[in-house]
This record gives structure tokens, C-alpha cells and sequence, in this order.
């Protein structure tokens, strides 16, 4: 059981402590939305990282190789969705800018609830099939050593909850840059430097196949 856990634990590290246009996103959303826009994006992600351990532990072995011919595909589809997401973040951007320097012009876009931004980095996350394929390597190679019903849910669970903490150790980051960057000009910086980042991200996504 211990094993398992501590597999777990450095299985959901391993998918998400590199830092990617998702990572940039949460911190991106918690510096210029809310603390509470970050977290929905972070729980999102790492909900899609733990049904993604638990596809791997139950059938990896024949879930792999039918992901692997897709997965050209659907990173072409999550590129152009963080392509989307970065236009729609720039353009949020200047438009609340604008609406700081005059007041009385239109106002800012509202910000999506916190459930839409989880469902939203949910579906994104689950773009990329290649997760399963890092997850099946681990169960198949036997590193979780998950043996039995019991010690695979605490490799899956852990798993959830190592993603989940770095997610939200980013979205704390970014909540604590948005206090120190309070005016006008910091919240400008901070939304073009975001969404700048994660469409260069995107791009490269794009290119690398």
C-alpha cells in the first residue's frame, strides 16, 4: 500500500510539475481573474490526470496503443484551443485596460463561473492522450505495483492528488502576483505576458509534429 501511495504521488508529480501552456493558463487565470478561477482550473486539470491513472490501471495495456495513432490529432485540436483561449484572454485583456483608463467606456467581459472554467481545462487536459500513455507505462512497467483492487485506487487517488496540489500551488503563485501587480498597468503586464506565453506554447504544440 505504501508503495502504491508513494507511486502514486511521483506519477502525478511527474505529469505535472513540467511547465506547459496549462500550467501558464492557471496561473495566467488566478492573476488576472480570482484565487477561485485559478483553483477551478487547477481541480480541472488534475481531475483529468486522475481519470487518466484510472484508465491506465484498468485497461492500459489495450487503451495505449489505440491512444498512441490520435495523438497527433488531438494535440493539433488542444493547440488550437489554447490558441483560442490566449486570443480571447488577450482581447479580455486590453478591454478591461481600456475600461481602467475610462471609465465610462464599455465595461470589461464578466469572467466565466468557476464550474464553466473547471469544465473548460477538464476538456482541454483531456485533449491529450498521451497521459494514459505515461500512466500505462508506469502500471504496465510495474512501478505502481498496484497488485490488487485496494493498493491501485490509493496509486490512483494519490495520483489526483499530487496533480492537484502542484495545480494549486500555481494558482496560489498566481493569485499572490495578482496583489502585488494591483494597478492598471501590473494587470496589463500580467494578462500579455500570460497569454502571449501560452499562445507561443500553443504554437509550438502546433509545430513540433
Amino acid at each position: 500500500m505504501t508503495d502504491a501511495l508513494l507511486s502514486g504521488l511521483l506519477a502525478g508529480y511527474g505529469i505535472a510539475v513540467p511547465v506547459g501552456a496549462i500550467s501558464v493558463l492557471i496561473v495566467t487565470l488566478a492573476s488576472r481573474v480570482s484565487l477561485a478561477r485559478g483553483l477551478a482550473a487547477a481541480l480541472g486539470v488534475a481531475t483529468a490526470d486522475g481519470l487518466y491513472a484510472l484508465l491506465a490501471l484498468i485497461g492500459g495495456a489495450t487503451l495505449a496503443p489505440l491512444l498512441a495513432p490520435a495523438a497527433g490529432a488531438l494535440e493539433l485540436a488542444a493547440a488550437a484551443v489554447l490558441v483560442l483561449l490566449a486570443a480571447h484572454g488577450l482581447r479580455a485583456t486590453l478591454r478591461t485596460h481600456r475600461a481602467d483608463r475610462d471609465p465610462a467606456g464599455p465595461p470589461p467581459p464578466a469572467p466565466a463561473s468557476p464550474w464553466r472554467t473547471y469544465a473548460s481545462l477538464l476538456g482541454l487536459t483531456l485533449l491529450n492522450p498521451l497521459t494514459v500513455v505515461y500512466f500505462s507505462a508506469l502500471v504496465l512497467g510495474g512501478r505502481t505495483g498496484p497488485g490488487s483492487l485496494g493498493p491501485g485506487l490509493v496509486f490512483v487517488l494519490a495520483a489526483f492528488a499530487a496533480s492537484a496540489s502542484w495545480q494549486a500551488l500555481l494558482a496560489t503563485g498566481g493569485a499572490l502576483l495578482r496583489r502585488v501587480l494591483t494597478g492598471p498597468r501590473g494587470r496589463l503586464l500580467t494578462g500579455l505576458t500570460g497569454n502571449l506565453v501560452v499562445l507561443a506554447l500553443a504554437l509550438r504544440l502546433a509545430l513540433q509534429r
